[in-house]
């Protein structure tokens, strides 16, 4: 009985001991973890995002009056020139209104011409009835100094030379007047020209107007470069205001990057670029910016400066880094799987010679694409677990293999 309750009391006392111990700590191979030593130097911060290269001149082709296509004689990728027809629009109402506006101004002008000789001939007329009542005026001012001398001798009555020095007043008071009609219809000659000049100026702008409807019928590229679109076949309507082609000049492109908007804070104009085309890499600089995000976005215009790989086209995705500063002398590591701008982390930190790491807690400064400040919790030299270590929460300690 003592045997058997001193076995018990061992087994009871060595059980208590092995349920305060520590679970063990988890191993983990060590070739699978992405490990980065701490250094202290100089920092780039960058921002990266996704893009694609988009040309930056695009030439919208549009439909200026609604019609049916009736030919269509270019495809998409076909190199074009500014005269280059696309294809054949027709409509019937177009080109009635454009002979209807001939008309009218054919008209117009004949009502012109017809004005002018009016305006003359009545001009010609009035300088008749001035000569006339001035060789009238003429006439009576000598018979009145005939009538005064006869009237001093007494050959004839006060009445009837009183009656020649009015006939005289008269014929001067209407030879003003008509002189005066005739400078009025002069003046006015020109203005009433004029007017219907201008008629015939306007309709000359809608029959101008008129035939290039006409000749918008016949779709131009209007530019030198690729057609990249042609959305209509023969036999569909057009509208007016549809789109009708696309040309683009390839060798002429831009990067358009949609940055996160928590990163595109610190882009400002100019800064230097590096576009990633998979097939290269083209320098550039920030061009333009999107002054309100979409998608918790910001697009950014990239300004190629370098020459473009092999394979460039519009709508390559690529990938672009931007530099946004340049830190002096700071502590940094490779940037953690998770971990924002100015937060508290825990990583785990390889101690024992590379056997294990330890879990510690690290203050994070300002972050770039692969690199993250330190601003407390681990000095140079130290070697830190970059990888998810999520699903090690519970523990404080893994083993390295």
């Amino acid at each position: 009985m003592v045997l058997w309750s001193v076995g018990g009391l061992a087994i009871l006392l060595a059980t208590l001991g092995l349920s305060r111990l520590k679970p063990a700590a988890p191993s983990i191979e060590g070739g699978s973890l992405w490990i980065d030593t701490v250094t202290k130097g100089a920092m780039v911060r960058e921002v990266r995002g996704p893009g694609t290269l988009v040309p930056e001149q695009i030439r919208w082709i549009s439909a200026l009056t609604p019609g049916r296509v009736e030919r269509v004689l270019a495809q998409a990728g076909a190199q074009v020139t500014d005269n280059t027809v696309l294809m054949e629009l027709s409509n019937p109402d177009v080109q009635i209104r454009a002979l209807e506006a001939e008309r009218q101004l054919t008209a117009s002008q004949a009502d012109l011409v017809n004005l002018r000789t009016s305006l003359e001939s009545q001009r010609l007329n009035q300088v008749g009835v001035v000569a006339t009542t001035q060789a009238e005026y003429r006439n009576a001012q000598r018979q009145v100094a005939a009538d005064s001398a006869l009237g001093a001798e007494g050959l004839i009555s006060k009445t009837e030379a009183g009656r020649s020095l009015d006939h005289a007043e008269e014929y001067t008071t209407r030879l003003q007047i008509e002189q005066d009609r005739l400078k009025v219809m002069t003046d006015n000659i020109q203005e009433q020209i004029a007017v219907q000049q201008q008629q015939v100026e306007r309709l000359k702008d809608i029959v101008a107007f008129q035939r290039r409807q006409v000749e918008a019928m016949v779709v131009r590229a209007g530019a030198t470069g690729v057609l990249q679109e042609m959305p209509l076949q023969v036999g569909q309507w057009a509208n007016s205001g549809v789109t009708l082609a696309k040309v683009v000049q390839p060798g002429r492109l831009k990067a358009v990057l949609r940055i996160p908007e928590t990163e595109a804070r610190d882009v400002t104009l100019g800064q230097p670029a590096v576009i990633d085309t998979r097939n290269g890499l083209v320098k550039g600089q920030v061009a333009r910016m999107d002054p309100a995000s979409q998608n918790s976005t910001v697009t950014v215009d990239i300004a190629l400066s370098g020459d473009l790989p092999k394979g460039a086209r519009p709508d390559l995705n690529v990938d672009g880094t931007i530099e946004v500063e340049h830190l002096g002398d700071v502590i940094h590591v490779g940037r953690p799987a998770f971990g924002a701008a100015n937060s508290t982390v825990t990583l785990f930190k390889v101690v024992d010679g590379g056997d294990a790491a330890v879990r510690v807690k690290v203050e994070l400064g300002r972050t770039s694409v692969n690199e993250v400040e330190i601003i407390g919790g681990l000095a140079p030299g130290d070697i830190v677990i970059l990888s998810d270590m999520s699903r090690y929460d519970g523990v404080d300690r893994v083993r390295l293999k």
